[in-house]
């Protein structure tokens, strides 16, 4: 990273324009996950196919009866579909056919570069082919991804949140910052980037789609996340009207979405007014009741009464 800074500062002084066109595919390139053994198991288990999107194959699968309640799961920047497995037999004892992706530019998916947008327009694709989503669990930017899907108009019941990012593009200008980039090169990065996708960044502000929504919400969002912080999870509960916030501790950004508890919660949630049977999806034991009290805090907000106009 030393290295990207220096070489950035050289390459703005020298050309403006090739550095904006570096910083784009820097920025634009998502990095490469790994997933385990047991991932790539319970992938192996389900139904593969795959949707066009932009000229891509999207990778996707699916588990669980035809006909059942679908919820669909959204992974983030850098993440891919087989990292939201966990999910996957607790929905389907639960009554739901499950659905899940690789983002273009993400994991089996086809792409080199990637988006917010063009995630979105990817989770889009896969309803248009499969059938409405009864539900999403969306973790990190999957949740600004899904939200954006929302805003162009796909229907959905109910939202499960996990540890979501409240303002994508805040992110992306505080990294331009980190590397020194001059911001005449991130106004280029940005155009450049805008024209390429057709999509404004103005538009990526989740706190802002957040108070047009009505979609009842769970976000859980843990207290010691160092990636993306437990502020932005409660910020958008405090803009989400029908939404409530569940504080985990010590599970940071990653493993609060493989534990059983966590899922557990998200289920329970999930399946109300899907007329689905929920089953436990971890034993009664005194050691998963030691779970459940160690690791949440619960805080079920509401928005706070807003001034009339």
């Amino acid at each position: 990273m030393r290295m990207l800074r220096l070489g950035f500062r050289s390459l703005q002084a020298v050309s403006p324009t090739w550095a904006a066109a570096l910083a784009e595919r820097l920025f634009f390139t998502p990095p490469r996950s790994r997933l385990t053994q047991a991932m790539r198991a319970e992938l192996e288990r389900g139904r593969s196919f795959g949707v066009r999107v932009e000229g891509h194959r999207i990778a996707s699968w699916s588990w669980g009866p035809a006909h059942a309640p679908v919820v669909y799961l959204v992974h983030g920047w850098g993440s891919r579909g087989g990292r939201l497995t966990a999910f996957v037999r607790p929905l389907v004892a639960a009554g739901f056919r499950v659905i899940a992706f690789d983002g273009i530019g993400h994991g089996a998916s086809e792409g080199q570069l990637s988006s917010a947008p063009q995630l979105a327009r990817g989770l889009t694709a896969l309803v248009d082919a499969v059938g409405p989503a009864h539900a999403v669990v969306a973790h990190s930017l999957g949740a600004a991804v899904t939200t954006l899907a929302l805003e162009w108009g796909m229907p959905v019941s109910r939202l499960a949140f996990i540890a979501p990012n409240a303002d994508p593009v805040a992110h992306t200008l505080r990294w331009a910052q980190w590397l020194g980039l001059r911001s005449d090169v991130v106004a280029r990065m940005r155009a450049a980037s805008e024209r390429r996708i057709a999509f404004s960044w103005d538009e990526l502000n989740v706190l802002v789609m957040a108070r047009r929504r009505t979609t009842p919400l769970l976000v859980i969002h843990d207290a010691f996340d160092q990636v993306v912080p437990w502020t932005e999870g409660a910020a958008i509960v405090d803009e989400w009207p029908d939404s409530r916030l569940v504080t985990t501790r010590g599970l940071g950004h990653s493993d609060v979405v493989r534990t059983p508890a966590v899922v557990a919660q998200a289920v329970e949630f999930l399946s109300v007014g899907a007329g689905a049977i929920v089953r436990p999806t971890t034993p009664g034991t005194r050691e998963s009741h030691g779970i459940e009290q160690e690791l949440f805090h619960r805080e079920w907000r509401t928005p706070r009464p807003r001034a009339s106009a």
